[in-house]
């Protein structure tokens, strides 16, 4: 992927504060020409390092305020069983992101639903229905922090 110098960390920075800011506007706070922050944004793109753009929404404003993360044990373990209960997953509405971890768990699951009944059914009527599903226990999220803006680390041995 290569290596990031100040002025690719800058843009990522930037982008990743307001992606809908123009390159002029982008340009500017860099104190950069556009048309070098141009091309050196279009080679993020092309190098994988900026893979999209977003909306930021709130869950409360969609009715979904009640966050939770689920663990999740399946067997027989191997990867069909695997690939299939995670398109599962990622078919629920409730869910917001799927994890395949390591250790005692073989799945970690973030929802969001309007309360703790929705979150009730979600287990009951779909996700202990599942004849892999051998236990997944659920912990209400009393609150979420997230780093907005993620910084390129140096190297290994740097």
């Amino acid at each position: 992927m290569g290596l990031m110098d100040d002025i690719d960390s800058a843009i990522v920075r930037e982008l990743q504060r307001d992606a809908r800011q123009t390159n002029r506007d982008l340009a500017r706070r860099l104190n950069i020409a556009p048309s070098t922050c141009l091309e050196r944004v279009r080679a993020l793109r092309a190098r994988g390092v900026i893979t999209g753009y977003r909306a930021t929404v709130d869950l409360r404003a969609l009715n979904r305020p009640v966050q939770a993360l689920l663990t999740v044990r399946i067997r027989p373990m191997n990867r069909e069983v695997i690939e299939r209960f995670k398109a599962f997953l990622t078919s629920l509405p409730e869910v917001l992101s799927v994890y395949v971890v390591a250790g005692g768990d073989d799945f970690l699951v973030h929802v969001a639903v309007p309360d703790v009944d929705r979150l009730h059914a979600l287990l009951m009527d779909q996700v202990f229905k599942r004849r892999e599903v051998v236990d997944c226990r659920s912990s209400i999220i009393y609150q979420h922090v997230a780093n907005d803006i993620i910084e390129a680390l140096p190297p290994a041995g740097s």
